[in-house]
């Protein structure tokens, strides 16, 4: 029973989604499946040790720290997607820490180096693989780009219509976010501090542009439009 779910799992993932049967129970016989709750960190490991990710259900952040412990958000992840030793070159990922941000977060973890010599043998995964990468780092690039060229009112709203794109549920003419983000999140992910997320979000809901409280974030038309 066990492996049938693995196998499942692994196919509802994009990158298996059309892999042959073969690949696939080859590949559940390489991972092992996790169930990780909320607030739980996820270990990258390290040398011959480190690990790819597979996020089959729920929600992920991935976090780096400064010296003096302030927290950058890198990335927030919604399943399906990839997280860990991306370059699959059994190094440790300096100093990046993922978080379940959900309860029931679903992953399946591989060796790098087994990871890769699945991509190796199987050419058309290797290439969906490489998109994934590729469309995160133009993801990353465009933060970059909104750190130089935004104000912190103009991120918070680049980043909430991009947190719809991908998690939102059209409701009437509003889109519903849940809100499993604290305020002190979005300012790590925008490079702001707690207080001023706070104050702009006080300002869109003032201006009629979105309501929100502790549970959820609703969206009206004018602010998808702008």
């Amino acid at each position: 029973m066990y492996e049938e779910v693995k196998y499942i799992y692994l196919k509802s993932h994009p990158l298996f989604a059309n892999a042959g049967e073969q690949l696939t129970k080859d590949a559940t016989a390489l991972m092992k499946v996790r169930t990780i709750s909320k607030g739980e960190n996820i270990n990258y490991g390290e040398g011959a040790y480190s690990k790819i990710y597979l996020l089959i259900q729920g929600k992920i952040k991935l976090s780096d720290f400064s010296d003096s412990d302030d927290e950058l958000i890198k990335d927030i992840l919604t399943a399906p997607d990839i997280f860990g030793d991306l370059s699959l070159s059994n190094n440790k990922t300096v100093d990046e820490f993922a978080e379940a941000l959900t309860a029931n977060t679903v992953i399946c973890c591989f060796n790098a180096a087994d990871f890769k010599k699945l991509l190796q043998e199987n050419p058309m995964m290797a290439l969906s693989y490489a998109n994934m990468v590729n469309n995160k780092l133009k993801k990353l690039e465009s933060r970059h780009s909104d750190l130089v060229f935004c104000d912190a009112k103009a991120r918070l709203i680049r980043f909430i219509k991009n947190w719809a794109t991908t998690d939102g549920n059209r409701m009437g003419n509003k889109i519903v976010l849940n809100n499993y983000l604290t305020h002190s999140d979005i300012a790590a992910v925008i490079a702001t501090s707690r207080q001023s997320v706070n104050v702009l979000f006080n300002e869109l809901r003032d201006s009629g542009m979105l309501f929100y409280n502790r549970k959820k974030i609703e969206l009206n038309d004018q602010f998808i439009r702008n």
